[in-house]
């Protein structure tokens, strides 16, 4: 049925991948015949250098020729081929940094729709009240703090050199080292048990 009225199935475009390859292996093929006809001449030449001249290496000479006019055609395909392929290789190249470029955009464009999303759920005033409202805080607890260090039942018109006086005056009173040692610590050498001398 398919041959009678075709197929619904359409064959897929070459991609600019498959006509790079496709026009490679144009040249690769291209390139094995030149060496085959450089071959055949170098075996022409070969031949002339030991003939004589004459209507034999007059023959040998024209087939020469003839090797090398296809020899000339094929480079010039060659080289035509091999141009396609770097024409084709640039625009491939270009395509996908222009896909790069547009991933990129995209990707810009989603983050600043996602950044806009997150900025609006964001108020500044609340922000500000909350700092506002931290600065309050701490201030108080440094009040509380310096209240509970605070000193009681001092007088305040105290001077710093008469608590100097006062305590130089109590260094005097406080100083044992002349007093005498109660009677029930000091210990008498002798009352003291000796060490036993034999070994347990």
């Amino acid at each position: 049925m398919n041959r009678l009225f075709g197929s619904s199935k359409k064959t897929p475009k070459p991609t600019l991948n498959d006509a790079i390859s496709s026009t490679d292996v144009r040249s690769d093929a291209v390139e094995v015949k030149i060496r085959k006809l450089d071959a055949e001449l170098t075996r022409y030449r070969d031949q002339m250098k030991k003939m004589r001249e004459g209507p034999a290496k007059k023959s040998v000479q024209q087939k020469a020729l003839r090797v090398l006019k296809q020899r000339k055609m094929y480079e010039a395909q060659r080289e035509n081929l091999q141009q396609q392929s770097f024409n084709m290789e640039q625009a491939q190249m270009t395509t996908e940094n222009l896909r790069s470029v547009m991933a990129t955009v995209d990707a810009m464009q989603t983050a600043n729709k996602e950044m806009k999303r997150q900025y609006k759920n964001v108020n500044l005033d609340k922000i500000d009240s909350l700092q506002d409202e931290m600065e309050d805080l701490l201030a108080q607890a440094g009040e509380v703090q310096e209240t509970l260090g605070r000193s009681y039942n001092l007088p305040d018109d105290v001077d710093e050199d008469d608590l100097e006086a006062e305590l130089d005056a109590l260094g005097d009173e406080l100083n044992f080292e002349d007093e005498e040692i109660p009677s029930y610590l000091q210990e008498d050498p002798a009352d003291l048990p000796k060490a036993s001398e034999t070994d347990p």
